[in-house]
């Protein structure tokens, strides 16, 4: 039998429903892989090989009792470190939360281990979400598989690593302005982010709670939607969990993978076409896509967002703004760090001193900026105008979309970029998410799919689509992935 590590998640559930391998044997390889390849590209911040053998040794045994098992059972997946795992450390990749251990997993944890998936560990990230490079993890970056000396994206960057090393089929990461899809494109795996409410944010640790979306990555499309649909669906502790019926996205990424997308208006963004600072590789190999895409019979449009333009400084309101509220409860009172605290300086004093030694330089940022678009005298002028700048996004999708069934553009400006290149300039760090971010600001479902190499490093397509249609979303994505060679990361 071939490498196990070297087979999508599909085929691997395949070989275990059929007997070809046992599902301890595909974790015990991986788990192998990861403890001989992960100091090279540290994509895992905790590896829990006891609860990944104990779920695989689970799925054998429903197996040899005749039970039906599910279409990614036994299947190894790793989970970013920003989803509570029950008694399975969960920090965020911050220092304010190190050793924590949850007493309960979160939504998409419970419907990973009710699917029969198996969760091998929890991945690195910059902390709180907060990064497009995971260069800003407490705990050390993540690197790119492709080149080692390269950012893998973030904030989901060690989840996008993990799957592009071939550490991990599958993996499930958080998307607030890009941080699924970009590390999808600098690192060559497929990253989606499904509808806003789609998936639950319950035991999420959050973010920005208008815009956090949890949602897959994998090798292939077909992949991600196998995981999209097992992630996905209502969830009643969630209060903006949409009460719907999930997508038939599996059904679509099938039809799509047909190669045929007849009858199909796909839209390109006007407005994205004048970004300055994007690599000339990366714009190639775009055209490069758009072209295929008219092969397969599609009809290609150019329509008009002019509000897109406003996303980037929209975002960095409302995100920060947000994550200010969300964070306020990491005090060093109630769970996590305590600094301080030798009985004779005041409580305040206590939480000043525990953030400043939790908190890292850029979760730091956010929270100054957001504290100040939220102080009184400047909501309304910073807060409240970002907010109707959304508003205005929101209508330029809506128009969009009565023209056109989906949009495209690229994923990211530029292929991953070398450390420390762009830390030290925060805007230039932001501009990562600039094609990203009006999908988080709209609530839309948005894909990245491997789309060629621009200076031997990969580039992204991004496919954007109405709410809950993630289903237009993944067959125009499979449809597109029948056009292009695979990617695999050299190896090491």
């Amino acid at each position: 039998m071939s490498d196990v590590t070297k087979l999508s998640a599909s085929e691997i559930a395949a070989l275990i429903a059929d007997g070809s391998v046992s599902a301890v044997e595909v974790a015990d390889r991986y788990l192998d892989k990861i403890a001989a390849e992960d100091g090279d590209v540290h994509a895992f911040l905790h590896i829990d090989a006891d609860g990944a053998r104990a779920a695989a040794a689970a799925v054998d045994a429903a197996r040899a009792a005749g039970e039906e098992l599910g279409p990614l059972a036994g299947v190894p997946v790793a989970v970013k470190d920003v989803m509570a795992t029950k008694g399975v450390p969960t920090t965020a990749a911050s220092k304010i939360l190190e050793g924590w251990l949850p007493p309960y997993d979160a939504t998409v944890v419970e419907r990973l281990k009710a699917a029969g998936t198996v969760i091998l560990g929890k991945t690195n990230m910059d902390e709180f979400a907060m990064g497009s490079s995971t260069e800003y993890s407490a705990y050390g970056p993540t690197r790119n598989p492709w080149d080692l000396d390269r950012i893998p994206g973030g904030s989901s960057g060690g989840s996008a690593a993990a799957v592009a090393a071939g550490l991990a089929p599958l993996s499930i990461g958080t998307d607030t302005g890009g941080s699924i899809r970009q590390p999808g494109a600098v690192t060559g795996t497929v990253g989606s982010k499904p509808t806003y409410g789609g998936t639950s944010r319950y035991g999420l640790i959050a973010f920005s709670s208008s815009l956090d979306t949890p949602g897959p990555f994998a090798r292939n499309v077909l992949d991600a939607a196998l995981l999209h649909e097992v992630i996905a669906g209502h969830d009643r502790r969630d209060s903006t969990s949409i009460p719907q019926p999930v997508p038939p996205v599996v059904e679509a990424a099938r039809e799509g993978a047909r190669g045929d997308l007849s009858g199909m208006r796909i839209g390109v963004v006007r407005e994205f076409g004048t970004t300055e600072g994007a690599e000339p590789g990366v714009i190639a190999a775009y055209q490069s896509g758009v072209d295929a895409l008219v092969k397969l019979g599609a009809e290609v449009v150019e329509v008009s967002c002019p509000h897109f333009s406003y996303a980037l400084p929209a975002y960095y309101l409302i995100s920060p703004s947000e994550c200010s509220s969300n964070l306020a409860r990491f005090d060093g009172v109630r769970y996590g760090l305590r600094v301080g605290d030798d009985g004779q300086r005041s409580l305040e004093e206590v939480m000043a001193l525990t953030r400043e030694a939790g908190f890292g330089a850029e979760v730091k940022r956010r929270i100054i900026l957001g504290t100040y678009a939220l102080s009184s005298g400047y909501v309304d002028e910073y807060y409240g105008q970002a907010q109707k700048v959304r508003t205005l996004i929101n209508r330029d999708f809506t128009a969009a979309f009565e023209q056109v069934d989906a949009l495209v553009s690229p994923t990211t400006p530029f292929v991953a970029f070398p450390f420390g290149s762009r830390t030290g300039d925060p805007v230039q760090m932001y501009l990562a998410d600039l094609y990203t971010i009006p999908s988080n600001l709209y609530g839309g479902p948005a894909i990245s799919v491997p789309c060629g190499l621009s200076e031997g490093l990969p580039v992204g397509m991004q496919v954007m689509a109405p709410t809950m249609r993630d289903d237009v979303m993944y067959k125009v994505a499979a449809a597109f992935e029948t056009t292009q060679a695979a990617l695999v990361a050299p190896a090491r």
